[in-house]
């Protein structure tokens, strides 16, 4: 396996970490493993995160709840801790927050039980994924806030390849150009395939697997 490394940001806090090699998601083969797993899950880093994040918030959007993809519930409950605090002027200031994590159905569709439902419907409601690479996980997740009458503020993540999913802004602290080489392809046309490379590890937001 490639060895690890780290794109580092001006907060020591706030970092990528990164594996170079032959990878494979549900969707893509890539040049880049983007290892989130301990920004989801290590309360510090997860809280630089979070205020990394929460500064595209600040100003003048109301969000009523956090739904939260790819294990990212760490980093929404210190979003929501950032928005509501005495410290941020805004619209959310003083008010809570709802930090919800969707119920997967086989396929990969959303569904909110009777008892989450009012914390989607009618309320505004930012997306919150680890990365958004093809925006197919991120989009299943905006049809699932329409479906059931919530409106949809935003996606974040602490990685993303696209600035708009289904119309909505993407905003991350990370993105393609602070690797420089990152490409990503589907499957059939990998040129790494190609070339008789073979796959090092199969790739998803919960981790890696080696082959």
């Amino acid at each position: 396996m490639s060895e690890t490394f780290k794109i580092r940001t001006k907060n020591p806090d706030v970092f990528l970490r990164v594996k170079k090699g032959h990878f494979a998601t549900m969707h893509l083969h890539t040049n880049y493993f983007i290892d989130v797993t301990v920004q989801k899950m290590r309360f510090s880093e997860a809280k630089a995160v979070a205020e990394e994040l929460a500064e595209n918030y600040k100003v003048n959007t109301i969000i009523d709840t956090i739904l939260c993809i790819d294990g990212m519930q760490v980093v929404g409950t210190c979003i929501a801790e950032e928005i509501t605090g005495d410290h941020y002027i805004n619209m959310n200031a003083h008010r809570t927050v709802y930090v919800v994590t969707p119920e997967l159905l086989a396929g990969g569709q959303i569904m909110f039980r009777d008892n989450l439902v009012p914390m989607i419907q009618g309320k505004n409601v930012l997306v919150l994924a680890a990365s958004v690479t093809t925006g197919k996980s991120a989009l299943i997740a905006i049809d699932a806030v329409n479906y059931y009458g919530g409106n949809i503020v935003g996606v974040a993540s602490i990685f993303s390849t696209v600035d708009e999913c289904d119309g909505h802004p993407v905003t991350s602290i990370f993105d393609p150009n602070d690797l420089g080489d990152y490409e990503s392809y589907k499957p059939h046309q990998c040129p790494i395939c190609k070339k008789g490379e073979k796959i090092e590890a199969l790739v998803n937001s919960f981790g890696y697997s080696k082959i």
